[in-house]
């Protein structure tokens, strides 16, 4: 993970229409350098941003917007019910986001998330601020997650859609 160069902030900033808040780093990108995930502060404005990996990639957010208009969702936690090897492969993901955010969290961070009574949340809110690890929130959530790290949803879209193998100019 790296800062955004100038070239890079120019593309996330036409990627999001704005300038970003509450940016660390750009934590994934692609062959061609445009930024695809970006790792954020846990805190914005003394409020809890909700995710660690934030997807930023244009391309990536209009592929997946189509994956959950058709209903992707819904037959993921369905497959979530069935597969209890799954689920647990999904658990562990959760488990692991929590225990990334806390190790991403300066020691100022970690004082002000206590000060704020913040910390409890970030203790049990997993992938994009999930309270119920049953769910599914976001795919957008679990792919930017997966370009940072283990995330069987993310998995799942490349095996089965080839996200990764997507063409990325934004």
């Amino acid at each position: 993970m790296t800062s955004p160069t100038p070239a890079q902030l120019t593309l996330i900033e036409q990627q999001l229409g704005r300038s970003p808040r509450g940016l660390i780093s750009v934590a994934s990108s692609s062959n061609n350098g445009v930024p695809l995930a970006l790792k954020m502060h846990p805190l914005v404005d003394n409020k809890p941003f909700p995710t660690l990996y934030w997807l930023c990639s244009k391309d990536l957010h209009k592929a997946i917007n189509q994956l959950e208009t058709g209903g992707l969702v819904k037959q993921l936690e369905q497959r979530l019910k069935d597969d209890e090897d799954w689920m647990a492969a999904y658990q562990a993901n959760q488990r692991e986001y929590v225990a990334q955010r806390w190790a991403n969290c300066t020691p100022q961070e970690v004082e002000q998330l206590n000060q704020l009574g913040f910390a409890p949340l970030f203790d049990s809110y997993g992938i994009g601020g999930l309270r119920d690890w049953q769910q599914i929130r976001c795919l957008h959530m679990h792919y930017a997650h997966h370009l940072c790290g283990n995330n069987v949803i993310g998995q799942w879209l490349d095996q089965h859609y080839g996200l990764n193998e997507l063409a990325i100019s934004i």
